[in-house]
C-alpha cells in the first residue's frame, strides 16, 4: 500500500464504515465497535477492515458482532461505493483485531515481572558482597621506599 491513492481510499473507507456503524446500522448485536485499520489491495478490489469490540467479555458477544457485521456488509459496501464514486466498489472483509487483547496480555506479564522484581528487592539485604569499600587504593609504600632510597644514597656516597 505504498501508493498514496490507495492509502487515501483506505482512510476514506475507514471513516465511511465508522460513520455507518455509528449512525445507520441499528443491529442490536453490534456492540461498541471501533474500526482500527483498513487495508486495501493495490488494485482497490478488496478491503480488509479491522475492528475491535469494547466491552465484549464473552466469545458469544464477539460472534454476534461478527455475524451482524457480516449481514450489514452489503449495505456498507454500497455506501462505500456511493461515497467514493468508484466504478467498482471493493469487496469488504471484516477481521476482528486482536491487538488490544495482546497488549493487555503484555501489560499483565510486565506487571507480574515488576511485582517479582519488587519482591526480590524487598528480600535483598543491605550488606554488599565483598569489602565495604570495593575501590582499590594505592598502597602506602612510602615508608618502605624511604629506607631504600637512603640505602642507595649511602652506597652512592661510599663509591664517591
Amino acid at each position: 500500500m505504498s501508493n498514496p491513492r490507495v492509502r487515501r481510499i483506505a482512510d476514506r473507507i475507514k471513516v465511511i464504515v465508522a460513520q455507518m456503524l455509528e449512525r445507520r446500522i441499528k443491529d442490536p448485536r453490534i456492540g461498541f465497535v471501533t474500526v482500527t485499520d483498513v487495508r486495501v489491495s493495490g488494485d482497490t478490489q478488496q478491503a480488509s477492515i479491522f475492528y475491535t469490540v469494547l466491552g465484549a467479555d464473552t466469545e458469544a458477544e464477539l460472534a454476534g458482532t461478527a455475524a451482524a457485521l457480516e449481514s450489514a456488509k452489503g449495505l456498507i459496501r454500497s455506501e462505500v461505493a456511493k461515497q467514493l464514486g468508484m466504478r467498482h466498489a471493493p469487496s469488504l472483509e471484516f477481521i476482528h483485531d486482536a491487538l488490544p487483547e495482546t497488549a493487555r496480555h503484555l501489560e499483565e506479564v510486565l506487571a507480574r515481572a515488576k511485582a517479582q522484581d519488587e519482591e526480590v528487592a524487598a528480600h535483598r539485604g543491605d550488606t554488599y558482597a565483598g569489602e565495604p569499600d570495593p575501590y582499590k587504593k594505592p598502597h602506602e609504600e612510602e615508608d618502605d621506599l624511604a629506607g631504600v632510597d637512603e640505602d642507595w644514597d649511602d652506597e652512592d656516597d661510599a663509591d664517591a
